[in-house]
């Protein structure tokens, strides 16, 4: 048993890094993304507005896997065309960015309206406005259901079997398949909690370094 397991952790550790860097990628991306959609819903502007809205709406309402079979299998039709990493990246990275931006607009509007007011009466700037007191504020009230989408998105990357890409659920797949075996299944759920328990570790200091209440 031993044996069958070494010989197949090289192929599960090889998905379980293509995982992580679509993980990885997601999570620079989106959340800038996300942050940058938040303050677009709350823009002055009326067609920005809209138009900003509508995309939160259609990545919202619609399933990340049909999002995703829609960029690499529906675009070609019209001539778009992204090879399978690209086109997974694509897809996490606008979801992902929709559900931040709503993270981040509660956050936003958490903060009273007083501290706006009372930051222009001060003579700050908007950027030292959001950067010294909203910031702070709205990354202490988000952190929490940043860390539940963080660790979605891990289990969500599994998606990615659908376009082909070997990533660690195709791996275990595969061998479960080709040897007719539960073991690398178990082996893959193994690994996947390693991962959450890894993330959820680190999320957990990072939301204590944040609380600068205490």
């Amino acid at each position: 048993m031993l044996n069958y397991i070494f010989s197949i952790l090289s192929s599960l550790f090889s998905g379980a890094w293509l995982t992580i860097e679509i993980f990885f990628w997601t999570t620079v991306v989106s959340i800038p993304l996300g942050l940058l959609v938040a303050f677009g819903l709350h823009s002055n502007l009326k067609l920005v507005k809209a138009i900003l809205k509508f995309y939160v709406w259609i990545i919202r309402g619609t399933p990340l896997l049909l999002q995703l079979i829609f960029i690499f299998y529906g675009l070609p039709t019209v001539g778009i065309v992204f090879p399978r990493y690209e086109a997974a990246l694509v897809a996490f990275i606008i979801n992902y960015a929709a559900y931040f931006a709503e993270i981040f607009r509660g956050g936003l509007q958490a903060v009273p309206v007083g501290q706006f007011e009372a930051a222009q009466v001060l003579g700050l700037s908007r950027w030292q406005t959001i950067n010294r007191i909203v910031r702070p504020q709205v990354v202490k009230i988000v952190l929490p259901s940043i860390g539940n989408e963080l660790i979605n998105l891990v289990k969500d990357s599994s998606l990615v079997y659908v376009i082909g890409l070997g990533d660690l659920l195709r791996a275990g797949n595969v061998a479960t398949a080709r040897d007719v075996s539960l073991v690398p299944l178990v082996l893959v759920g193994c690994v996947y909690l390693a991962m959450t328990a890894v993330l959820t570790a680190l999320l957990r200091v990072v939301e204590k370094k944040s609380n600068v209440w205490k």
